[in-house]
């Protein structure tokens, strides 16, 4: 018999909470950060260098990989897992952000979405049905609804219509999911700014019936002001006993402002793509190991860090071989990143299991006020 999909509240302080999700490909530890995996893989990454950083989950792209190499492709060749030497849990999104976002000349109606690809203008249609079957294609552990995320701002007509079709499109994405033992289904709630429609939209999502919901809409340029304005609300119209992912998310300060506001789940390309760019996190702040000040540096990155990247190199290394465009600039910066992220996420659910994240919340927020400490 198949193990079932579950998720097990551990302990809570305020709104903060720390948990497990078990699936049959392992346990997630929650808070949890999932690096993005796009095209099946993470940008400058060996996959065991991945879980090595902490992580227990990836993202893949819908979007991407129905394009380029197809599910069809991934399935015949035994899966998304066996494709990209991953054998514990993959989330993957829906490819609606990615639809609006990134498509060429598409035609939305009530059935699903009609685009051309922006690799090479070949035409394609999305809808649930068919965002559920590149899912099973693909052999995810987490599928997620397809939904429409129009960008804010956006006028209140607008967005409630949007949240409607999202919510047609989750019901229509459940029926198309079906049974399948072990996997579990996210409803993704709309709603942009608007207190009442997310609670309409949750109310539908709930009528439905999800393994886990996420909180969908934010990180599209509303602002972080904003976007703490509606997890303030948000997460508590979802059910307590379910994970709670919010997409998209983000900065470090984004991830533990939304920890306590009741968030579990979440995803972001920054620490990657910042790697790729020379932004390096840490705890005093980000570093950008471009600036010629870090060109006779011997000091590591962060003195506390036992990434390969701080182990083994100085900032004057790291510093030339970004300058000299090498590609095991990459390959360390985003390893460096990834790992204070996996290690952030620790320190929050030791917090929150200890009864301690306000004086937690407390010290992150005092190390960045630091800034980054120049050299003596």
């Amino acid at each position: 018999m198949t193990k079932s999909f579950s998720f097990s509240l551990n302990a809570t302080d305020g709104r903060a909470r720390t948990g497990v999700v078990d699936t049959p490909r392992g346990e997630i530890r929650t808070p949890a950060f999932m690096p993005v995996g796009t095209a099946a893989t993470v940008k400058a990454m060996m996959p065991e260098s991945v879980r090595a950083t902490g992580a227990d989950i990836l993202l893949g792209n819908t979007y991407h990989l129905m394009l380029r190499p197809t599910a069809e492709r991934i399935d015949r060749l035994g899966g998304l897992h066996k494709f990209m030497n991953w054998d514990r849990p993959i989330l993957t999104d829906s490819g609606g952000f990615q639809v609006m976002s990134l498509s060429d000349l598409r035609k939305m109606s009530e059935e699903g979405v009609r685009f051309k690809s922006h690799i090479d203008g070949s035409e394609h249609w999305l809808t649930p049905e068919r965002s559920m079957e590149i899912q099973r294609l693909l052999g995810s552990d987490i599928v997620m609804c397809f939904d429409e995320c129009p960008a804010l701002p956006a006028d209140r007509d607008r967005i409630a219509s949007s949240m409607r079709l999202s919510m047609r499109w989750a019901e229509r994405s459940r029926e198309a999911f079906g049974g399948r033992p072990g996997h579990a289904l996210f409803g993704i709630q709309q709603g942009g700014l608007e207190q009442d429609l997310r609670g309409e939209s949750a109310e539908a999502l709930r009528a439905i019936g999800f393994e886990g919901y996420a909180v969908g809409g934010l990180a599209v340029g509303e602002g972080q002001e904003a976007m703490f304005g509606v997890l303030d609300y948000a997460p508590d119209m979802l059910p307590t006993d379910k994970p709670r992912y919010l997409m998209g998310v983000g900065k470090p300060d984004d991830i533990v402002g939304a920890v306590a506001r009741g968030i579990d789940m979440f995803d972001c390309v920054l620490p990657s793509r910042s790697g790729r760019t020379g932004q390096v996190f840490t705890r005093h702040g980000v570093v950008n190991i471009k600036n010629a000040r870090h060109q006779d540096d011997p000091r590591p990155l962060d003195e506390a860090c036992g990434c390969p990247a701080c182990r083994n190199y100085s900032r004057a290394y790291l510093h030339h071989v970004f300058r000299s465009q090498e590609i095991i600039s990459s390959m360390l910066l985003t390893w460096h990143n990834l790992h204070y992220y996996q290690e952030l996420m620790q320190g929050i659910r030791d917090a929150i299991a200890e009864g301690r994240f306000a004086a937690f919340q407390d010290a992150f927020h005092a190390q960045r006020a630091e800034g980054d400490i120049p050299r003596l």
